[in-house]
């Protein structure tokens, strides 16, 4: 019997010195090889792989103790994927709580409002640690990807900054601004102002991307949207010269001539009627708004004033007049 109390005493000592040796080992500083380990965790990766991966990218500890400590804590299967980054002075415990959290480390995109689909495409190849999955593709085949083949990527993406993690593909990115556009134009749609000479709210993204480029100042926005939507009412042509310089690509040198104004293309607004083929370039919030609830005016004409601000005019005669004197220097 005291032999066999012995041998318990002492099972229970080696568990007991285990167990702190490996409670201690949970709360120590693992050693890194630099001074900073970053990790990009595929979604599906089983966290034996994970374990292994971290210590192939630095973090100088046996992979079989790190797989075992996430099996055991129970929060193996909570582990996330992303990009994760580790300093010097981390622990099992801290590494292991962090992969749970998600607290990863993000990258920013920022797609600005009136950016055309060529500045996008810029933007996703100058964006760091973006996986370039769309370099290759055609615009047909990056909108047949997001679910909308056949269908012009221009003006359909919402303007916003976009955190990704690093390594992800530029598709996912490009996924979620296309959905946050499509939610914000039906909200958008819905809330629109009845009467409006739009028949579905696509010509209303095309109208509010003609809003977006000719606004200078954010209190005339719904003025301006009010001028082109009273100009479809009575059936004159838009004469708006973005949708001219559009139209003429990466032709346009800055400056429009009276002969672009003159050549005939889909885009140009002052040779032929109604709303150009597609959006000109990616509204934001706020001309989505403006362009399905324009302000109750009778302005047809607007010119700018030289300060980023318009003068609105309800006829041609007052409308040369502000020309002559905003334009021209006359009084």
């Amino acid at each position: 019997m005291k032999w066999v109390l012995r041998a318990l005493l002492a099972v229970l000592l080696i568990a007991a010195l285990v167990a702190g040796a490996v409670w201690q080992w949970l709360r120590s500083p693992m050693a890194l090889a630099a001074p900073s380990v970053e990790l990009s965790i595929e979604p599906g990766t089983n966290p034996a792989e994970v374990a292994r991966a971290w210590v192939a990218a630095g973090v100088q500890v046996d992979p079989r103790w790190l797989y075992e400590w996430f099996r055991w804590s129970g929060q193996a299967k909570q582990i996330r994927a992303g990009s994760y980054e580790v300093h010097a002075g981390i622990t099992p415990r801290e590494l292991l709580d962090k992969m749970v959290r998600g607290d990863q480390v993000l990258e920013q995109l920022r797609l600005t409002e009136g950016w055309n689909w060529r500045q996008v495409r810029a933007a996703l190849a100058a964006a760091p640690a973006l996986k370039a999955k769309t370099a290759t593709m055609s615009d047909a085949e990056v909108m047949a990807a997001l679910g909308e083949p056949g269908v012009a990527p221009e003006g359909r993406f919402f303007p916003d900054t976009y955190a990704y993690s690093r390594g992800v593909s530029d598709l996912t990115v490009l996924r979620r601004a296309h959905e946050a556009m499509r939610r914000r134009l039906a909200a958008a749609w819905a809330a629109r102002s009845p009467g409006l000479p739009l028949k579905s709210a696509d010509e209303a993204l095309i109208l509010a991307s003609i809003v977006e480029k000719e606004t200078g100042t954010a209190a005339d926005r719904s003025r301006v949207a009010a001028v082109f939507v009273n100009r479809l009412r009575l059936g004159m042509p838009l004469q708006t010269d973005p949708t001219v310089i559009y139209g003429l690509g990466e032709a346009f040198d800055g400056n429009l001539r009276k002969r672009d104004l003159l050549a005939d293309t889909p885009y140009n607004t002052y040779t032929r009627g109604g709303l150009p083929p597609t959006p000109i370039a990616m509204p934001g919030a706020a001309s989505l708004k403006a362009a399905l609830n324009p302000a109750p005016v009778k302005s047809l004409y607007f010119v700018s004033r030289g300060d980023g601000s318009s003068e609105f005019s309800d006829d041609l005669d007052a409308h040369n007049r502000a020309v002559n004197k905003y334009q021209r220097g006359g009084k």
